[in-house]
C-alpha cells in the first residue's frame, strides 16, 4: 500500500497541500485517486517501470499528483525549468529519453509547440486543449475510480543539474535507490528532516529545482502537508507561517536578505513561534546576514550543503554555526577531504577543491567523460567547490571553481567579496568577477544592482570599494565597480555568473584555470 493510500484513508478530507496566495488545495482523497488514475492512464499509453516522465509547469496544482502518479508507477520523472528556451526543453526531453512531457497552456505560450509535437513523446497539455496535444483531464478521465495500479516498484526523481556553468546535466539514479539519503529518522544531527503528520513544510521555491520536488514528496510521504508559494513575496511568507502554523520551512540567503529588509513594523506584526527548522541552503550566505536571521528567528536555522549529484553532504545547527560562523558544516553523507592543485590531500585551513569520498556515486547521463571530471584518482567526487576544513572537521565554502579569478598568479575567490558588498544598504544584488587586463591577465570588478533609492554615481562606486577594502585584504577588493539594472539569478538563488562575465570577456581570451 502506497503512503497516499494510508493518508486517504486516515484523514480523507484533509489537506495534502495547498498554494499560497490563490489557497487552492488538493486533499488526499484527491491525491490518491487522481495520481492513482494518472498513473493507470500512463500504463496505457504504453509506460512500464524504468521509463520517464518530463513535467514543464508552473508552480501548479496538479505538480504532485504527476509526480505521485510517477512514484507509484516506478517511473521516472524530470521537472523542467518553465524559464528555458525550446532548444533546451527540447535536448532535456530527448536526453532523459521521457515517454511523455506534460506542459500547461501556460508554459507552453512562450515555448515553440509545434517542435515539442515533433519530439519522440507523447505531449499532453493542462488547462485547455492545445492543437497535437493530449487533453490532461481527458487522460485521467478515461480512467475509472476503482482502477487499480501495479505498485511493487517505487519511482525517482531524474533531476539535472542548473546548468550555471554550461547545459544542464542529467543525474540518474537506480530505481532501487528511492527513498534512500533523505530520511533520516534515529540521526540526531539531522532531527530537522524527521517529518510527521503534524508537520507542515512552506515551499517557497519553483517546484522545478531539486530541493522542492524531494522534499515536498518527503513530507507528504510522512503524511504532513506542504504550504506552496507560487511565487515567493518576503511578507506573504510571513503571513503563511502565521496563518498555516508553519513548522518547516525552506529558503536560500536571498530570501533572508529580502526579510530582513522588510520594515520592522512588519517584521514585528506576525507569530512565527510554530516555525522549529528554517532550512537553508543552495547558495552561500554571508555571515553578517545569518547572524540577523538568528538573532530574529532564534536557533532554529539549518544550513546543509549537498547538490543534485549527491555525492556527499554536511550540515550543522544553529548553536554549531554560531561557534563556527560561516561554515556549511560537518560531513553528513560521506567524508569531506581538502585537495590541492598538486591532487594531495592539504591539512586544516588551507584552501583546496572539496571533495567527498565514501558518498553514493553518480553518473551524468550519456556524458561520462563530465562524469570522469568529476571524479579524482582516489575515486573521490567533487561539486566543484572550493574551500576548506578548521581542526574540528568542520567545512568552509570559499568559492565556486569556476570563479576563481587568476590576477598576477593569484588566485582570489570572489565570494568573500560579494558577502561585504551584500551588506551596505545601496546593494540589493552584486557579483564579483574577473574581468580582462594587460598586464595580470584579470583583475576583480563588482557588478551591482541598487536598492532604490539609491542612485549610480562615481562616488557610490568608490565609497563600495572602501567600503570592501575597510574589511577584507585589498587585493581581494574590486578595482572598479559597474552598476546594472538586473543581475541574472537562478530561480533557486543560483547566481548565474558566467552570464555577467560574458559581457567582459567577448573576444577576449581568458586564461584557463
Amino acid at each position: 500500500m502506497s503512503p497516499l493510500e494510508i493518508h486517504a484513508r486516515r484523514t480523507p478530507d484533509g489537506v495534502a497541500y495547498r498554494l499560497i496566495p490563490s489557497d487552492r488545495t488538493v486533499t488526499w482523497r484527491e491525491l490518491e485517486l487522481r495520481s492513482r488514475k494518472l498513473a493507470a492512464a500512463m500504463h496505457g499509453a504504453g509506460l512500464r517501470a524504468g521509463d520517464g516522465i518530463a513535467v514543464m509547469l508552473e508552480n501548479h496544482l496538479r505538480y504532485f499528483e504527476i509526480l505521485w502518479a510517477a512514484q507509484r508507477s516506478g517511473l521516472y520523472y524530470t521537472p523542467i525549468s518553465r524559464h528555458l528556451k525550446t532548444e533546451e526543453v527540447s535536448h532535456i526531453v530527448r536526453d532523459c529519453g521521457a515517454k511523455m512531457l506534460l506542459c500547461s497552456v501556460q508554459t507552453l505560450a512562450e515555448l515553440d509547440a509545434e517542435a515539442l509535437r515533433q519530439l519522440p513523446t507523447q505531449c499532453v497539455v493542462l488547462d485547455g486543449p492545445h492543437e497535437g496535444f493530449i487533453e490532461y483531464e481527458s487522460l485521467i478521465g478515461a480512467q475509472s475510480d476503482d482502477v487499480v495500479i501495479d505498485q511493487r516498484m517505487e519511482g525517482l526523481d531524474f533531476c539535472y543539474s542548473s546548468g550555471t556553468t554550461g547545459l544542464p546535466k542529467g543525474i540518474k539514479r537506480p530505481l532501487a535507490e528511492a527513498g534512500k539519503h533523505f530520511a533520516s529518522k534515529g540521526n540526531a544531527r539531522t532531527h530537522w528532516k524527521d517529518f510527521d503528520e503534524a508537520s507542515v513544510y512552506l515551499s517557497t521555491a519553483p517546484f522545478y529545482h531539486t530541493a522542492p520536488v524531494r522534499w515536498n514528496m518527503a513530507v507528504m510521504r510522512a503524511g504532513g502537508q506542504c504550504v506552496m508559494m507560487e511565487k515567493f513575496d518576503a511578507e506573504l511568507a510571513l503571513q503563511t507561517i502565521e496563518r498555516y502554523r508553519v513548522t518547516h520551512g525552506q529558503w536560500v540567503p536571498t530570501m533572508f536578505i529580502r526579510l530582513l529588509r522588510l520594515p520592522d513594523a512588519v517584521r514585528a506584526r506576525h507569530d512565527l513561534s510554530s516555525m522549529r527548522y528554517a532550512i537553508h541552503a543552495a547558495a552561500p550566505c554571508p555571515v553578517e546576514v545569518k547572524e540577523q536571521m538568528i538573532a530574529w528567528w532564534g536557533p532554529i536555522l539549518y544550513e546543509y550543503y549537498s547538490g543534485t549529484e549527491l555525492v556527499g553532504r554536511t550540515s550543522l545547527d544553529s548553536h554549531e554555526w554560531l561557534t563556527h560562523k560561516g561554515s556549511v558544516g560537518r560531513a553528513e553523507i560521506g567524508r569531506v577531504h581538502i585537495v590541492g592543485a598538486d591532487g594531495q590531500e592539504l591539512g586544516p585551513g588551507d584552501n583546496g577543491v572539496v571533495y567527498f569520498s565514501g558518498g553514493p556515486r553518480f553518473e551524468y547521463h550519456n556524458d561520462p567523460q563530465k562524469t570522469a571530471q568529476a571524479y579524482n584518482e582516489n575515486g573521490w567526487a567533487t561539486y566543484g567547490d572550493i574551500g576548506y576544513l578548521d581542526a574540528e572537521g568542520y567545512l568552509y565554502l570559499t568559492d565556486r571553481l569556476a570563479n576563481t579569478i587568476v590576477s598576477g598568479g593569484v588566485n582570489i575567490y570572489p565570494q568573500e567579496a560579494e558577502n561585504v558588498l551584500h551588506t551596505h544598504p545601496a546593494v540589493a544584488d552584486v557579483a564579483v568577477i574577473g574581468v580582462p587586463n594587460a598586464e595580470f591577465g584579470e583583475e576583480v570588478k563588482a557588478v551591482v544592482q541598487l536598492q532604490p533609492p539609491h542612485q549610480a554615481s562615481a562616488a557610490l562606486q568608490a565609497e563600495l570599494i572602501a567600503y570592501c577594502r575597510d574589511r577584507i585584504s585589498a587585493l581581494k577588493c574590486p578595482r572598479s565597480v559597474d552598476f546594472v539594472a538586473a543581475l541574472p539569478r537562478a530561480e533557486s538563488g543560483k547566481l548565474l555568473k558566467r552570464l555577467v562575465k560574458a559581457q567582459y570577456w567577448a573576444g577576449a581570451q581568458r586564461i584557463a584555470h
